[in-house]
């Protein structure tokens, strides 16, 4: 059967994770962690309508290949990942209100960006696969007020941090260490922001990526705070400022 790549009409924003080893969910948080003390949060962006049909549009071809990777629905909503990190629940409150400052002076609504490509990373032997946005000066400016807003409540975290898997999946330790040290790991000169599509086989995603990628621009429909789920998916909304609600 031949293999049809469409054509990106919309960006798309999501976090890549690398996926390696698993842990249960149900190991022992570290000493003062008890389960749900730590939670682990994704400072996010909703791109437009035109992403979100492209972003289902790819997601789709890839579920082809690969019947078994995630669907983006309510537990794998996609999106701009600006900073994630572990926080003490009990901080959740402050650290909304120091975020409504943020998006009070930069409007994200402002943000006009631009999909560049798709990349990948491995998971086992299946791809993780996202379309790259450029970071533009605005963009970089946004996740700079954002880490400075966020990062004073920073803690260490453990996968009991995370949303569990509907299916059971463990979460993996890398996505753990991927949180811990996205800044500065993934942030100022590291910053790759990118929209997660899904899963395929490696050699489908490998075709995918070697495809010409038309590039098109999007819009930012507005801002969240998700808790994170396996995968670095946008499992639960906690919090959006005030007026904005969730984009659809």
């Amino acid at each position: 059967m031949g293999m049809k790549f469409s054509t990106p009409v919309g960006a798309l924003s999501a976090a890549i994770w690398l996926a390696a080893g698993s842990v249960l969910w149900s190991e022992a948080a570290e000493p003062g962690n008890t389960l749900g003390e730590i939670v682990a949060i994704d400072v996010l962006l909703h791109p437009d309508a035109t992403m979100l049909a492209a972003a289902a549009q790819a997601n789709a071809e890839l579920r082809g290949d690969y019947p078994a990777g995630f669907a983006l629905d309510k537990l794998h909503t996609p999106h701009i990942s600006m900073i994630q990190r572990f926080v003490r629940r009990d901080d959740l409150e402050r650290i909304e209100g120091e975020l409504d400052k943020v998006f009070a002076e930069v409007a994200p609504t402002s943000l006009e960006l631009q999909a560049i490509g798709y990349y990948s990373l491995p998971v086992g032997e299946l791809g993780l696969a996202g379309i790259v946005v450029a970071p533009t000066k605005e963009l970089r400016g946004l996740q700079d007020k954002i880490i400075a807003a966020v990062e004073p409540f920073a803690v260490k975290g453990t996968v009991a941090a995370f949303v569990p898997s509907a299916d059971g999946a463990a979460i993996a330790p890398s996505i753990v260490e991927y949180v811990n040290t996205y800044v500065p790991e993934r942030s100022g000169k590291n910053f790759n922001p990118h929209v997660t599509v899904g899963l395929g086989t490696a050699p489908f995603v490998k075709r995918m990526i070697a495809t010409p990628f038309p590039k098109f621009a999007f819009t930012i429909k507005g801002a969240s705070v998700y808790h994170l789920g396996n995968y670095g998916t946008a499992a639960v909304e906690l919090w959006s400022p005030a007026g904005q609600g969730t984009a659809k």
